[in-house]
């Protein structure tokens, strides 16, 4: 995953070569392959590349086409034979930068729907004086940029911006999105600093700025077959060519094996391409972790029947006695996001063994799996599309069905069909929703949407219920990517984040993902043979969950001490006696939310990192009484988007 940055200053004024020389060091842990720039009187753009293909070897960024804009690239092109069949001037083997900047030179911005893979880009036209930056339609690749009033500032770096730039102010809305679920996907923590979201552009001129959606998902686009083997034989063709896609890299790929079914049909389904010859990879090599501490987490019989199959051992880590630093507040690097915290633990240096001593740059994961393939057991959206369609016999079979399995009444399952489709002010907000209860109540007010999760409830009308659930999910993994932070040991691939995947799974029907009594049913029907039968009948995997209890357990006076005078309390965001209540619980075992307890702490360490190293900023952007807040959106003056999606923030 390469980086870059770029400076457009509006009066002409050059950028400091101070600033310049700042930068340059912050992208190079991210881009050690070299360094290129491109400058122009008021613009200067810098690239470092970490290389993952041959292509990517050959390649100059950043390139400047025949109409004189200059284009940079971080991505890998997913369909770079059907793009060079489209362009005649370009040849099979060029790198993905100049099939890239051929596709926008031939269709504009319309060529952003053509690009599939994983990619982040900037394009700067000198003739027409704007600047353009746009994601794929996941997001996994950050991009942010800032517009003040006399320049903009864009990188893949947040430090970047923020070296180049004046004070900011925390966004509240993030800090709420952080410790609920995630934060909007525009959103970064700080309200002068936008993220490009997924699945659009941003076009900037002097005069203003746009946000445009440029691709979604086919609305109406439906996939019916006549038997179930014809589905299983189509998802073993699309789930092949995102492992197969993910798979191109001029070095040895690694894939994490955990004993689950997602990293274990990535790594089987690998394995098959590769001894058919049409990887573009040298050799597949496996990470697996593992805890013997941990009494409900015993991966190593799953992970090992996967080893067995492909005949071949790959690198283990434990976990188990690692001390891991949940709740430190000792001295660190500044961490310009709650995130960006790198502790050097054990773990991560064995880790870092295992990459370097098998040259391996490229990490293949499972992220996504049980959001898309029906990990899940919630057959509402299948309810809801029947109920829609007005199909009251299948409704009728399908919710006795699922009342058997869920050991609930028909009744009861109907009505929380209905119930998906109200506002959560009649029935009450479901469990997911519900704000922890330390939040100060004027805080959870001022950001309802975010503890929320942005979820919509289903319309009756327009796309099919089961499809606006989708997207929700998919919003949700957006949101995820959104916050996370470059790490720049490698390259992160998600094979069941693939579009042409996705495409195919949102237009066949839900039953065939999930049916009652089996999760996961297209996956488990139409791999035998390729993954281990261990694996695939396997109830569900484990989810580890002591350690946090232990950590604060073990860490409890530091943590006593913390919660006497924490920022996050000063800030009007938490209720302290609450808080230490909730932690009482915790260091006795008691059932309390643990996901939001963690970031809640996550929170408090990131704002003590701020003001540790003196850039805590003075304006918090945060209320500490009453009051309403005016939080930062997306300086969109014009966004083109399906009702059915909702708004970008």
């Amino acid at each position: 995953m390469s980086v870059q940055f770029g400076w457009w200053s509006f009066a002409g004024q050059p950028l400091d070569p101070g600033h310049l020389a700042a930068v340059d060091e912050q992208l190079l842990p991210y881009g050690p392959d070299g360094g290129f720039m491109h400058s122009e009187p008021d613009v200067s753009i810098a690239y470092r590349p970490f290389h993952t293909t041959w292509e990517s070897r050959r390649e100059t960024q950043p390139h400047v086409a025949r109409s004189g804009h200059a284009i940079v690239w971080d991505g890998r092109l997913d369909n770079r034979d059907e793009l060079v069949s489209q362009l005649p001037r370009v040849a099979a083997e060029s790198p993905d930068v100049l099939i890239v900047s051929a596709s926008y030179e031939r269709w504009g911005p319309g060529s952003f729907a053509k690009l599939i893979g994983d990619w982040a880009l900037s394009i700067w036209n000198p003739r027409e004086r704007e600047l353009i930056l746009a994601k794929d339609f996941v997001g996994t690749r950050p991009l942010y940029y800032r517009r003040d009033r006399d320049q903009v500032v864009w990188s893949s770096l947040l430090e970047a911006i923020l070296t180049v730039t004046g004070p900011v102010t925390l966004d509240e809305e993030y800090i709420a999105g952080c410790i609920a679920h995630f934060p909007a996907h525009a959103l970064t923590p700080y309200r002068e600093v936008h993220s490009v979201p997924p699945a659009a552009f941003v076009l900037l001129r002097k005069e203003g700025t746009v946000v445009q959606e440029y691709w979604n998902f086919d609305p109406v686009g439906r996939i019916r077959y006549s038997t179930d083997e014809d589905y299983e034989a189509h998802f073993r063709t699309v789930v092949s060519e995102a492992v197969r896609r993910r798979l191109r890299s001029d070095k040895p790929v690694l894939a994490e094996l955990s004993g689950g079914m997602d990293s274990s049909s990535i790594v089987c389904v690998a394995d098959l391409i590769i001894a058919q010859g049409t990887a573009d990879c040298p050799r597949l090599d496996t990470v697996s972790y593992y805890s013997d501490s941990e009494p409900n987490w015993n991966e190593r019989p799953y992970f090992a029947a996967v080893e067995r199959k492909r005949g071949r051992q790959g690198w283990h880590i434990d976990t188990g006695s690692e001390e891991t630093p949940f709740f430190g507040w000792e001295t660190h690097p500044r961490a310009v996001a709650p995130g960006a915290f790198h502790y050097e633990t054990r773990i991560s240096r064995e880790f870092a063994d295992c990459l370097r001593s098998q040259d391996n740059r490229v990490l293949l994961s499972g992220t996504g799996g049980d959001e898309v393939l029906g990990g899940v057991p919630n057959p509402i959206p299948l309810l809801a599309d029947l109920l829609v369609g007005a199909k009251f016999g299948a409704l009728a079979n399908h919710l006795d069905r699922w009342a058997r399995t869920q050991r609930d009444t028909v009744f009861n399952l109907f009505l929380e069909t209905i119930r998906a489709f109200l506002p959560g002010a009649i029935f009450g907000a479901s469990q997911c929703c519900l704000p922890p209860a330390w939040m100060r109540s004027d805080f959870v007010k001022r950001n309802r949407q975010a503890f929320a999760g942005y979820r919509t409830r289903l319309t009756m009308t327009g796309v099919r219920p089961s499809l606006q659930d989708n997207l929700n999910t998919l919003d949700a993994l957006r949101r995820q990517f959104a916050c996370s932070t470059l790490d720049p040991a490698c390259e992160r691939r998600y094979p069941y984040l693939d579009r042409t995947l996705l495409s195919f799974l949102y237009a066949i029907p839900p039953d065939q993902l999930l049916r009652p009594g089996q999760r996961r049913s297209l996956m488990r029907r139409a791999l035998p043979g390729i993954v281990p039968d261990e694996i695939l009948q396997r109830k569900r995997k484990a989810f580890v969950s002591r350690a946090p209890f232990l950590s604060v357990s073990r860490q409890w006076a530091g943590l006593i001490e913390m919660s006497e005078s924490m920022l996050c309390s000063a800030l009007g965001i938490i209720d302290p006696p609450t808080f230490k209540a909730v932690l009482e619980r915790a260091r006795l075992g008691q059932n309390i939310p643990m996901v939001p307890l963690m970031r809640t702490l996550g929170i408090e360490r990131w704002l003590r990192n701020l003001q540790q190293w003196d850039c805590l900023p003075g304006d918090f952007g945060c209320h500490t009484g009453g009051g309403s807040s005016k939080h930062r959106r997306s300086p969109s003056t014009a966004l083109s988007r399906p009702d059915y999606m909702g708004t970008l923030p």
